[in-house]
């Protein structure tokens, strides 16, 4: 039974990625009402990037399905929500499903987390879905399309808080062997880094690949991190404040002396 609410889709992959696909079959199981703004190709990486020194042009694919050329992800939900949905905004984003997880300390980095974040930061309940898969095997999509509908219920099920959205991330095995659903802190990674990779072009000319590299460590054990690696869907409630709150106390203490 569908819930009759209006959904917005976008992501950071692009318009295409196979993840998108998912998500609108998961969406199809939620409303009849789905909406999807997306990036022409894929903008990895752009986290909340927005377009404010060049125009993005909105591409109409269907009556309700639109791909912004030269559009980031955090310019899907604006130009989305800003004007073509603003007379019946959508009562839920859905950002994903992304090809890898976003977990840890990388998810400032991610486009998929900042459709999320931007949909919450103007009201819009929100939840940031990815798929975490091995390099050189097959991503095991049937988990997140699976697994997801029911998660996404249970997540607007919850009695909302303003600004915070959730952030899920399903495990690199299939469907059956996907051990449960666990709330979860934002974890580490042992070592993450963008390594730069050099490589020269069929015409001589050099260029540089970025990419990230990361080593588990020990997460701990209450993290995204470490019950993504256990099998477990993990769900992190997350907000736009970075504020190191720890910090603060010792801080005033010692600007108070200036």
């Amino acid at each position: 039974m569908t819930l009759g609410l209006r959904i917005l889709l976008s992501n950071d992959d692009g318009i295409h990625a196979p993840g998108l696909a998912v998500l609108e079959q998961i969406a199809a199981t939620l409303s009849d009402d789905v909406w999807v703004v997306a990036p022409d190709f894929e903008r990895s990486g752009a986290s909340r990037a927005l377009s404010l020194a060049d125009p993005v042009r909105i591409h109409a694919l269907g009556e309700r399905r639109f791909s912004l050329l030269r559009g980031t992800p955090t310019d899907c939900v604006v130009v989305a929500l800003r004007a073509l949905m603003k007379d019946n905004p959508p009562d839920v984003v859905l950002a994903g499903v992304n090809r890898g997880a976003n977990l840890a300390d990388e998810l400032t980095y991610s486009g998929t987390v900042a459709v999320a974040t931007e949909a919450a930061c103007m009201g819009i309940p929100s939840v940031a879905l990815s798929q975490a898969f091995t390099r050189g095997k097959a991503v095991s999509w049937e988990t997140a399309r699976e697994h997801g509908p029911r998660v996404v219920r249970a997540l607007l099920e919850l009695p909302r808080v303003p600004g915070v959205f959730h952030n899920v991330n399903f495990p690199d095995v299939p469907p059956h062997q996907v051990r449960g659903v666990r709330a979860a802190r934002q974890g580490a990674w042992g070592r993450i880094g963008v390594d730069v990779h050099g490589r020269t072009d069929a015409r001589g000319f050099d260029y540089a690949w970025l990419a990230f590299s990361h080593e588990t460590g020990t997460p701990g054990p209450d993290t995204d991190l470490a019950a993504v690696v256990d099998g477990w869907i993990s769900v992190t409630p997350l907000h736009a404040d970075i504020t190191c709150h720890e910090a603060l106390p010792a801080l005033r203490e010692r600007l108070a002396r200036l």
